[in-house]
């Protein structure tokens, strides 16, 4: 581990240490971070370079939030940063070293949206394939718990915190070939509905919001890049977009200190289920 690594590290277990490096991987902004008015309100949003969590980050920037992006494609968030007045950090949630680099420099938070995730494959569980369920546990289960542990002290300490989960009707069902990215989003939301309880009586608010079929990059980065294939998931449907996930995650953190909403199931009308749907043609 290179000398700045290590100084993060320390730095975010509250150990002694000089301030994080600049040239630090995921660090290029620290500046910025650290230069913010104490009473500016931060919302950190993951998996913010695309889809939900960039509407998301654009959502909650309109609100008054200085927005910090995290994701790994560190050129299309700070595009997005630069529309948006917010910052982009680079971060992998599957890395823990990137997921203290990122939450060291972070003077406080306020809002967490627990946004980065996604499914691989879509096969029977005889012909699982081992690497696309590690990294769909990786993403969507440890990722959410790095981040999370790691920001949970800030989010106390700024005596209003909200964590935004971002499940998925996955979350309650069970499809054939599905397994993989099923059981992951179960393990995800469990995650996050037993810290509503070990949080009681903490200055901290938890929103499940479990959307249904969304047309963002999911369905491309399922099917390795299979356009085609990614399409005809919404075919014959008018699906969500990342902006009604969005606007639900906005809402969410306009409410006042003492109003929790715990849980937020939402499908488009063509939707009744995971695999049921109302499909028109022609």
């Amino acid at each position: 581990m290179a000398p700045d690594d290590m100084t993060i590290k320390l730095a975010s277990r509250g150990q002694p240490g000089p301030p994080p490096s600049r040239t630090t991987p995921g660090c290029r902004h620290y500046d910025r971070v650290m230069s913010l008015p104490l009473d500016t309100r931060v919302a950190v949003v993951t998996g913010a370079s695309s889809g939900i969590g960039e509407a998301t980050a654009r959502t909650l920037a309109g609100q008054g939030f200085h927005v910090v992006l995290g994701a790994r494609r560190l050129d299309r968030l700070e595009a997005i940063a630069a529309e948006i007045g917010g910052t982009a950090l680079e971060l992998d949630v599957t890395d823990e070293d990137s997921v203290d680099a990122f939450c060291a420099v972070l003077p406080r938070v306020d809002v967490l949206v627990n946004n980065a995730g996604g499914a691989k494959g879509l096969a029977p569980v005889m012909d699982a394939d081992l690497d696309d369920w590690r990294w769909m546990w990786e993403t969507n289960v440890l990722g959410t718990l790095r981040v999370t542990k790691a920001l949970l002290p800030k989010l106390i300490a700024s005596g209003d915190g909200l964590i935004v989960t971002v499940t998925s009707v996955a979350a309650f069902t069970a499809y054939d070939n599905g397994a993989g990215y099923t059981s992951a989003k179960h393990a995800q939301a469990v995650l996050h509905r037993t810290l509503r309880g070990e949080l009681l009586g903490k200055p901290v608010r938890l929103t499940e919001i479990a959307p249904g079929a969304v047309e963002t990059e999911f369905s491309l980065v399922r099917f390795d890049g299979d356009a085609e294939r990614a399409a005809k998931v919404y075919e014959g449907i008018t699906p969500l977009i990342a902006e009604d996930i969005a606007e639900i995650v906005g809402f969410v953190a306009s409410r006042p200190p003492h109003v929790n909403l715990d849980q937020i199931i939402v499908k488009p009308r063509d939707q009744a289920d995971t695999g049921r749907f109302h499909r028109t043609t022609g």
